[in-house]
């Protein structure tokens, strides 16, 4: 579980956070293997017997003081008694985790018998494949899902779907794959005319991936296109050949959640859909009007950059709460260069727990490898996420793909939860005295409730999980607790010195991104830079750097780029470049919504560091292949040129580029050996990653390089109007100056 925070030294009062101008919260990764300086958890067992405060519900922690009786609450200052068990217990400190670290994570006890929870614990995936597509777009699915079976865990099952006018289910259990369909109806309120459970008992729908691996395949290979007379013959519309739709994703959706909801709690404890999508949903309930784009992008009387962000129909936002229901998470890939509409369809795949994956082509898709990889790592579910603070503050607003407990404050419930999952809180005093007393010390606890399917091998070997020796995937609840304490900035100096610009930005783009949805593109960007104005103006009056009696002009004074304080340094040069992302560049400019509700589904779930490449790359130069020149250029050409180095590297998170300069020796290996230090970097970073970056090799002067100085956004224009004659991220600073003297008089 790691936690950052945006300064290290909280604030003393609300008027010394107000004096900053800085961002006071904090990013969590719950399910993330090791805290932020590397550390693992303790691990333990008997998480029911954690001692909890009578008052504020924390958990007893390494910080709380413990006496013979009774401890005390290190968030409330409560005094607790003990039980005897646990003066027992305590009186062996060496044998409780909780009395050995900060950070925990504890096995609870099994609800129900092992037998039921071993029944529960199979894990199922069900991949529903659009047939309303193209031969390419089937190829590279079938690709995919061929990757899926390698990742998948021995015991799992696995079910094949197909949706256009008609639902195809696959019993792939018989000698030879068999599929029987079901007509969805046209029309926007109908649902189907017959229950899938009598079409085809689930059980016989979902497959051993074991020992039906084979048929799988074969049934994947028979897959087809539907054609457009089948389509059109199908629907009843338009003549023969004409394609007019048949898209039947919304009923197709509906009828497989309530399909797999009758076994949730019998046969598995979390069901997986994975979507493969080639276009809008155009037929059936849940048929989306993509024609908005259209009319929009051709309008000048209404703001696109507003109208195409929110969702055009609670259909897919509603049908998540069914899939929640049903125990089921959705993962959707889309792959398609037409307008999609995901801000409707998005709904479905993060507030049901699943993953929103967008790609504009087949040719260069990374679809298997994110699939693959997604399937490979751990993941937790069925999650409760509760953040406490000390009594002084609390937190204010929560960012992230979770959604709130409808009772109690400060819990979030997450479906599905793998280790890069972020999300991010931000705080609020209680009243104005805040951490004035000098025993005040500034503590969150974050507890996590989760479940995970553990398998046999793991089962048997690993001693502080269970002894069982079942041969069957078990279901495991466990408690994960961290509980960090903050020093107290005693000025605004101090403040500044512990300021963390990675998870400044993380809060600011889930900000950002509120704005955006609410109030449009245009209002976002008005929020961001006012923001660095008035953080600006702060900086420098509580440096004192503008003397209105000195006779200079305080223009000439005044100091935008933080040169006194090297922690808030990044700051003007990641909202500048946060500025030029697609994520708030403007529709005119050629952003598609599409990708810009990708960016925004992705942006607010990655870590603060990962953050910050996607929206500043990191840019290294190399003098050879095994040999780095430079560890960071700032994103500019004059870069390339002082630098005199012959190979640059450029990571950008979900691309990565190796550019060799016109000027490099011809002798240099291109591209760069499998065995050199370079290599060795990008195979390290893809591997650390949540998704497959694209690798790209260029050699300057031979191919096209575009792509690489499109990233070199420091000489762009703010506002995306091109090269301008004054340098982008020059003319930003001096219009900054001008706001932040307008804003001091």
């Amino acid at each position: 579980m790691a936690v950052r925070a945006t300064v290290s030294r909280f604030p003393i009062d609300t008027d010394a956070r107000e004096v900053s101008g800085l961002l006071w919260g904090v990013t969590v990764a719950p399910f993330a293997a090791v805290d932020e300086n590397g550390q693992s958890p303790v691990y333990g067992s008997d998480g029911d017997l954690l001692p909890r405060c009578e008052n504020c519900w924390a958990y007893f922690n390494t910080y709380c003081e413990l006496e013979q009786w009774s401890w005390s609450c290190s968030l409330c200052g409560n005094l607790n008694g003990l039980s005897s068990d646990a003066i027992e217990r305590y009186s062996r400190p060496q044998s409780c985790a909780e009395m050995m670290s900060s950070f925990i994570d504890l096995e609870l006890p099994p609800q129900e018998s092992s037998d039921a929870a071993a029944l529960q614990a199979c894990p199922v995936y069900v991949a529903a494949v659009d047939l309303s597509s193209s031969e390419e777009f089937l190829e590279l699915t079938k690709s995919a899902l061929l990757a899926a079976m390698e990742a998948l865990a021995p015991g799992s099952l696995f079910g094949l779907a197909t949706f256009s006018h008609k639902l195809g289910l696959y019993d792939v259990q018989g000698p030879i794959p068999v599929v029987k369909n079901v007509f969805v109806p046209p029309d926007a309120e109908g649902t189907l005319s017959i229950e899938l459970e009598d079409v085809m008992p689930l059980l016989q729908f979902l497959a051993p991936v074991d020992t039906c691996k084979d048929r799988i395949a074969s049934a994947l290979e028979s897959l087809r296109p539907t054609t457009s007379w089948e389509r059109t013959a199908g629907s009843g519309q338009g003549m023969e050949g004409v394609l007019l739709g048949g898209r039947g994703f919304g009923v197709a959706m509906e009828a497989l959640c309530s399909y797999l909801g009758f076994e949730y709690g019998n046969t598995f404890a979390l069901a997986r859909i994975f979507v493969f999508l080639s276009g809008p949903p155009d037929y059936g309930a849940g048929q989306l009007d993509t024609r908005r784009y259209g009319e929009q992008y051709a309008s000048k009387g209404e703001d696109a950059d507003r109208a195409l962000l929110p969702e055009q129909t609670p259909f897919y936002k509603d049908l998540a709460a069914v899939a929640v229901q049903a125990g089921v998470c959705v993962d959707i890939f889309a792959v398609t260069n037409e307008y999609t509409d995901l801000a409707s369809l998005k709904f479905l795949s993060i507030e049901s727990g699943g993953s929103l994956f967008f790609y504009t082509s087949t040719e260069d898709s990374t679809l298997p490898q994110d699939i693959y990889r997604m399937l490979s790592r751990p993941y937790a579910f069925g999650c409760v996420l509760r953040l406490r603070t000390s009594t002084e503050f609390k937190p204010g607003n929560s960012y992230g793909h979770f959604f709130p407990d409808p009772e109690y404050e400060n819990v979030q419930h997450v479906i599905c939860c793998d280790s890069y999952a972020t999300y991010a809180y931000d705080f609020v005093f209680e009243n104005n005295i805040g951490f004035s007393s000098k025993a005040d010390v500034p503590t969150l606890q974050i507890a996590f409730q989760y479940s995970v399917v553990v398998p046999p091998q793991e089962l048997s070997n690993s001693g502080e999980v269970s002894t069982s020796r079942t041969k069957h995937h078990s279901l495991q609840r466990r408690l994960r607790i961290r509980t960090v304490q903050f020093g107290v900035a005693q000025n605004i100096n101090e403040l500044y010195d512990s300021c963390d610009p990675e998870v400044v930005l993380s809060l600011l783009v889930h900000k950002v991104i509120l704005a955006s949805l609410e109030e449009g593109v245009r209002e976002g960007r008005l929020l961001l830079q006012e923001w660095l104005v008035i953080l600006t103006a702060q900086y420098n009056d509580a440096y004192k750097l503008v003397q209105y009696s000195s006779g200079s002009s305080i223009r000439s004074q005044l100091d935008v780029a933080f040169s006194q304080c090297p922690q808030l340094q990044p700051l003007p040069r990641l909202i500048f470049a946060l500025l030029r992302n697609p994520l708030l560049r403007f529709h005119e400019e050629g952003v598609h919504p599409d990708y810009r509700i990708y960016l925004q589904c992705l942006f607010s779930a990655l870590e603060p560091s990962s953050l910050h490449r996607a929206v500043y790359p990191v840019l290294t130069s190399y003098a050879t292949p095994d040999k780095q020149a430079y560890p960071r250029h700032s994103l500019s050409r004059a870069a390339l040129l002082t630098s005199g180095s012959p190979i640059f590297f450029l990571d950008a998170f979900t691309i990565l580029i190796v550019f060799y300069s016109s000027t490099a020796d011809p002798t240099l290996p291109f591209p760069p050996p499998h065995d050199c230090l370079l290599r060795n970097t990008i195979n390290k970073l893809k591997k650390e990653r949540c998704i497959t970056p694209k690798l790209i090799f260029i050699r300057g002067g031979q191919d096209d390089a575009s792509i690489f100085e499109n990233f070199l956004i420091e000489e762009q224009d703010v506002d995306g109007s091109g090269l301008t004659s004054v340098m982008g991220f020059v003319s930003f600073l001096e219009d900054i100056t001008v706001k932040v003297l307008e804003f001091i008089k």
